[in-house]
């Protein structure tokens, strides 16, 4: 988490690239770059309900999420949250 806050799409990329051996360094780039300007990337373990918006939004314009779910049914945040302290 710490280092996507401070490096670059292309650093994050490089730093990935071998979990992608089939892909080419140019398309992962434009990937984490994409993340990168969806502002996909947390700066903590909080998994908030503008995030769970935020990640629905993706899923439903990718055409991949048939029904919005509440948050309060699915995020539980109590271990992140003492993980914090």
């Amino acid at each position: 988490m710490d280092y996507v806050q401070s490096h670059t799409p292309g650093e994050i990329a490089n730093v990935i690239a071998g979990q992608f051996g089939e892909t080419d360094i140019k398309t992962i780039t434009t990937i984490v770059t994409r993340y990168y300007e969806q502002d996909t990337w947390k700066e903590d373990l909080i998994f908030n309900g503008e995030s769970f918006d935020l990640l629905q939004d993706i899923l439903d314009d990718a055409g991949e999420l048939s029904e919005r779910a509440p948050y309060e049914d699915l995020v539980v945040t109590e271990f992140a949250e003492e993980a914090l302290k």
